[in-house]
């Protein structure tokens, strides 16, 4: 199975490969890079997810047969809101020719999946981004009990955050009666401590690149129980439907 992955500027694009090489048959993750701002606030990404900025890249995706597509960017994505989002990925997957997604709304897919209506947020992104965040969440009926937020306004800023601290920031912003904890950015490395945060917390750790990739290999039909990638791998396929 080949998923294309769009991936805007150079931070974390590593984890898609990583992970796909470490699942259980192996698929090939193809990233391709869209032309954006580094900068974490609502109008540049809103720029990002314009289709004239996506439309380079999802050519090239198409030029690479994939089999589905998911554009790799939370904020670039939930700023349309859900129905905007819809249509974001809808435009995609009609050039590309495949079955495309996006990292917001795999997380919607993934607490439903999961059952989850209640949830914790930890955001890398300023406050005014992240609240945006928790209002796409509101409308796919999914509530924030607590937001935290890093404050960090560039996305290669975000890529240079250790692993130790992503599992600190998860720890101080769990919340008693959140049924998980949500952490958007997918310019954060998280593949390798997706088990590490489900333990030190107890409960699902849903973090952006770790749904982004559920999502595709779920709408690519190639969803297979894994061990590893915390709680939401560890599902079996015909529960998450």
């Amino acid at each position: 199975m080949r998923i294309g992955v769009l991936y805007p500027m150079h931070s974390a694009e590593d984890d898609y490969p990583r992970l796909a090489a470490m699942l259980q048959p192996g698929v090939d993750a193809i990233v391709e890079h869209t032309r954006s701002s580094d900068v974490h606030s609502f109008e540049e990404c809103r720029r990002a997810g314009d289709w004239e900025r996506l439309k380079p890249g999802v050519e090239a995706l198409r030029c690479r047969q994939v089999d589905v597509c998911i554009w790799a960017c939370t904020s670039g994505s939930f700023v349309y809101g859900l129905a905007g989002a819809g249509d974001q990925a809808r435009q995609i997957g009609e050039c590309l020719g495949a079955p495309a997604t996006s990292t917001s709304l795999a997380f919607v897919e993934a607490a439903r999946a999961l059952g989850i209506r209640r949830v914790a947020v930890a955001a890398t992104y300023p406050h005014d981004l992240a609240a945006a965040f928790v209002d796409f969440l509101k409308e796919g009926g999914i509530e924030t009990l607590h937001l935290g937020c890093l404050g960090i306004w560039t996305a290669g800023e975000v890529g240079e955050v250790g692993g130790d601290e992503v599992v600190e920031f998860v720890r101080a912003n769990d919340h008693d009666d959140a049924e998980a904890v949500l952490v958007p950015d997918t310019a954060l490395h998280t593949v390798t401590v997706l088990d590490r945060l489900d333990a030190a917390i107890g409960k699902p750790v849903l973090t952006a690149n770790q749904v982004s990739m559920w999502e595709a290999l779920r709408l690519g039909g190639a969803l297979t129980w894994q061990s590893g990638f915390g709680q939401l791998f560890d599902a079996t396929p015909t529960s998450v439907g």
